[in-house]
Formats: C-alpha cells, sequence, structure tokens
C-alpha cells in the first residue's frame, strides 16, 4: 500500500525533468523530419511541373530512331542486337504462364531473342508445369531455355546472377527482367531497345508498371495510388534532373556491359536491383525512364503478402545504405549534386525518414502529447505539412482523389510495419535478409475463391487473420482519444479515432482479399 500511494509523488518527480524534456525533443525531432519531407515533395511537384511544361521528354533528350531491317537490307535481322530475356521465379503457379506467353510474343527477331526462365521453385508440380510450358513454346520456334538450381542460394539475385554464367549470354548485348507475373506488349523491346543502341552512356532503360487489378479491393487500390506517384512523379524527376533512379527489379533493360562493370547481381541486402543501380550509376552509367511504356503486373491482394513485400521493400533499402554511405560519398567519377540526390532525396528522405516519421510522429508522438498538455504541437506540424503532402501524393493517381482520407489512414497503419522493417535494415539485425516471395493469385484462383466463398462459406478461421501489433497499436490510440475527449482542447480525438478504426480493422484481418481455405 506504501508503495502504491508512492507512485503519483514518483511519477510527478520524473514527469516535468525527464518526461515532458524528452517528449518535446521527440516532437521537435518528428517536426523536422516532417519539413524534410515536406521539403522533398515540393520539390518533386515543381520539378515534375517544369518536366511537363518544358516536355523534357526521353524522345527528345536521346536519340531513340527505330532499329529496322530496311535501314540495312544486306544485314537483314543481323541489324538487331542480340537480347536475352530471363524471367525468374518460385512457385508461381497461377501467373507463370503469363509472363513466359507475353516474352514469347514479343516482337523481336526469332534468332535475335534468347529466353530464360530460372525455375526456383520446390514444388515439383509446378516446376513440371513450368517446365511443360517453356517445351510448348520452344516446339513453336522460340529460343527459351529452362533452368533451375540445386538450391535457392542469393534468391532472385542468385538465379539471376547464374543464367548470366552461361556462354551464350556472352553473344547477348542487352538483358531484360520480368517477373512472373508481368506482360509486356509485343512492341517492348521495339520501345526501349533504341535507348541503349543508339546512346552508349546509357545501361538502363525502366519502364512503368501497370496493374491488371488494382480495382480489385481497396487495398489494392491504396497500392495503385503509392505506385503511381512512384513512377509518374519520384522516377520521372529522378530521370531528367540527374539520370539517375532505383531499378524496379523488373520490366527494365540493361546493357550488360554496364552490368558486369558494375559487379554483377549481389546478394547482400534484399534489394539487389536497388544495388546494382547504384553501383552502375557510381560507375558514371545514365539511366532512363520511359513513363509512356507500361508493362501490366499484379498487385498483391492479401494483407499477408503485401506486408511481406513491404518489409522487404522498407528493410532492403535501409539495410543498402547503411553498406553502401562511405562507398558513395568516397566515389570519384560522379558529381557531389549526384551523391547529395543518392544519399538525401534517395535514401535519407524516401527510404529512411518517410517511414519513421508517419509511424513515430502521427500513431505515438501526436497521440502521447493528450497526457501532457505543457506539450505543444504547432498546427502546421500535425495539420497542414501532412495535408499538403497527401495532396502532392495524389497527383500520380486523380481517379482515386476521392479516396485520400483511406490513403492516408492506411499508409498510417502500414508505416508501422515499414518503421520496424527499416530500423532492422539500418540495425542489421533479425530478419535483415528474409525473403519471402510476393504471393500473386492470378484470375484462376481468384475465380475459385469466388466459388468456394459462394457455395461452401469456408473462410479463414477468425484467429488466423488476427494481427496483434496492429490491434495494440488500435487500442492505444482509442484509449488516447477518449482521453482527448475527457480533458483535451486541441480536438484530436476526431483523427484519432478514425485511425484507431483503420489498426482494428486490418488488425482483425478485414483487409485485402480474404481467400478460402480448401
Amino acid at each position: 500500500m506504501d508503495a502504491a500511494a508512492g507512485l503519483p509523488d514518483a511519477w510527478s518527480q520524473v514527469r516535468a525533468p525527464l518526461i515532458v524534456p524528452l517528449l518535446r525533443l521527440s516532437v521537435a525531432v518528428c517536426l523536422g523530419m516532417a519539413v524534410l519531407l515536406f521539403l522533398e515533395r515540393l520539390y518533386m511537384g515543381v520539378v515534375i511541373v517544369g518536366v511537363k511544361l518544358l516536355r523534357r521528354t526521353p524522345e527528345r533528350r536521346y536519340k531513340c530512331d527505330p532499329i529496322a531491317e530496311e535501314d540495312d537490307p544486306e544485314l537483314g535481322s543481323a541489324a538487331f542486337p542480340v537480347v536475352l530475356v530471363q524471367i525468374p521465379m518460385f512457385n508461381e503457379r497461377e501467373v507463370y504462364h503469363l509472363s513466359i506467353g507475353a516474352v514469347c510474343g514479343l516482337s523481336w527477331p526469332s534468332d535475335r531473342l534468347v529466353v530464360q526462365v530460372l525455375d526456383d521453385s520446390t514444388d515439383p508440380i509446378i516446376k513440371e508445369m513450368v517446365r511443360l510450358e517453356c517445351e510448348r513454346w520452344a516446339h513453336k520456334g522460340i529460343n527459351i531455355t529452362y533452368q533451375t538450381r540445386e538450391d535457392r542460394k542469393g534468391y532472385k539475385a542468385g538465379a539471376l546472377k547464374q543464367g548470366m554464367k552461361h556462354g551464350y549470354v556472352r553473344e547477348c548485348e542487352y538483358v531484360v527482367i520480368f517477373d512472373a507475373d508481368f506482360q509486356p506488349n509485343p512492341d517492348y523491346l521495339h520501345r526501349t531497345i533504341p535507348f541503349l543502341h543508339h546512346n552508349p552512356e546509357i545501361a538502363l532503360v525502366q519502364a512503368r508498371w501497370r496493374f491488371v487489378n488494382a480495382d480489385e479491393c481497396l487495398m489494392t487500390r491504396m497500392q495503385e495510388m503509392s505506385l503511381d506517384y512512384h513512377f509518374k512523379v519520384e522516377q520521372e524527376v529522378s530521370s531528367s534532373v540527374c539520370a539517375f533512379f532505383g531499378f524496379n527489379g523488373t520490366a527494365g533493360v540493361w546493357r550488360i556491359a554496364a552490368l558486369n562493370e558494375a559487379g554483377g547481381w549481389n546478394d547482400r541486402t534484399t534489394v539487389e536491383d536497388m544495388d546494382l543501380a547504384i553501383r552502375a550509376s557510381l560507375k558514371g552509367w545514365k539511366f532512363v525512364y520511359l513513363g509512356d511504356v507500361q508493362v501490366k503486373s499484379e498487385l498483391p491482394s492479401t494483407f499477408k503478402a503485401f506486408r511481406f513485400q513491404q518489409h522487404r521493400w522498407s528493410c532492403g533499402p535501409a539495410n543498402l545504405f547503411r553498406k553502401m554511405l562511405m562507398e558513395i560519398v568516397t566515389n570519384k567519377k560522379v558529381t557531389i549534386w549526384k551523391k547529395f540526390h543518392v544519399i538525401y532525396n534517395f535514401f535519407l528522405v524516401r527510404k529512411i525518414v518517410a517511414h519513421i516519421v508517419t509511424f513515430t510522429f502521427y500513431c505515438i508522438i501526436i497521440p502521447t502529447t493528450i497526457f501532457f498538455p505543457e506539450v505543444h504541437i504547432p498546427k502546421w506540424g500535425c495539420v497542414y505539412i501532412p495535408s499538403i503532402i497527401t495532396f502532392l501524393n495524389s497527383v500520380g493517381t486523380p481517379r482515386s482523389f476521392h479516396l485520400l482520407f483511406f490513403w492516408i489512414l492506411f499508409e498510417n497503419v502500414m508505416s508501422l510495419h515499414r518503421t520496424k522493417a527499416t530500423l532492422i535494415g539500418l540495425l542489421e539485425a533479425g530478419r535483415v535478409n528474409e525473403w519471402v516471395v510476393t504471393e500473386k493469385l492470378g484470375n484462376v484462383l481468384k475465380m475459385k475463391s469466388a466459388n468456394k466463398a459462394s457455395t461452401k462459406k469456408s473462410f479463414m478461421r477468425m484467429w488466423e487473420r488476427l494481427n496483434i501489433p496492429e490491434l495494440g497499436v488500435g487500442a492505444f490510440l482509442f484509449s488516447c482519444g477518449w482521453y482527448d475527449v475527457a480533458f483535451g482542447k486541441d480536438n484530436f480525438f476526431i483523427y484519432l479515432f478514425f485511425q484507431s478504426m483503420a489498426f482494428f480493422v486490418v488488425g482483425v484481418g478485414y483487409v485485402g482479399t480474404i481467400v478460402p481455405q480448401s
């Protein structure tokens, strides 16, 4: 009883001299990070407007005349460079045929096209299905090879690296990578290869992703909004300003000479694509982004798949930043401006600050200040800046402008996982090298799921859908909201109740596509 009676006194002795100053410091740090993010978004907005007004398209900045046999009839198809297409996959039962079929349908001389299907599948049934699909196209005259490995060492990077070791690859000038769910249009090579063919300083041509299942559910619409901003603004600006951006890992064409000069594929992180892009950029190579060349792909439509994907996309860049920072700083081949862009814009603000400030400030610090009325957060930091950032993000997907409110709530929920993953990458701890292939359902499985849902009503068990961290954060925000109703004066409870509901909805698993059990 005496100990319990002394708790209020102990708390009052700690509260003013320790807790309040720490909370004020946290608010100041978060406001600083929010300003950095705001300035970066504002910079992106200004530059993209300038790019559009000045029409700084890749076609105006680089020579890209079509390659045609008519240019030299004597050469015939030899006028075209030999292109290697790699399709890495892992247990892609529902989508493997999509990329293989699309790649084999590319409009390019058959004797100048080599297709590798790099299958790391562990399911023997799926491996046989993929092998037979490759044989089917081989019988049609396509130069396609089916390749497997004894182990998955290096995951995707290891498979791509293994594929480059074959002798016939030495005859290829360029290599294209498509993940298993990507479906390029037949004219893809005719629209991308000329940039590399006529401009020897260019190492990479990246196309834009277009999502075939964006309208499947609210979660896929939220993903489309985030990724459209990435492709329509971030990639476009980076390509126009300093000819550098992160390779997206698929739907891109590499000059093999540049890939080899950069050291080839490296599996030291889970973002082998970004790793290669930075190393090539540090060698002085330029990149081109073609926003009007779109490749169909599929968004992860289950929350579990999306969560694993976001862990890899957040942890990998942070870990790569830790490993490459000094290499970037000491590089002698690139300008200080490009170093600044890579370190500050590309890594620090987009890959670290953006994740950490979203969860820390809006889901931890702001709710906590409700219990400490002496700690004040200016409105420009908690209302105006995030509002402007949100509106700037919406330019990528105008059709989803009415979903901005839901997008904010969902992004704040996902920031929990992104912040955790970012810290794991920076500290190189725990799941830093965890690689889980993003599950794609494909149309076939979705139809099966719909049939099962309508007949058997066989859904996942409730406890298998529960996400405890989201439920915990939701309970914290909900309690803060009620405290603000009773004792607060800043009306934060309006935001807190909505945000807590978003965490609760995700926490009980009612987000994304729910696949019935067999």
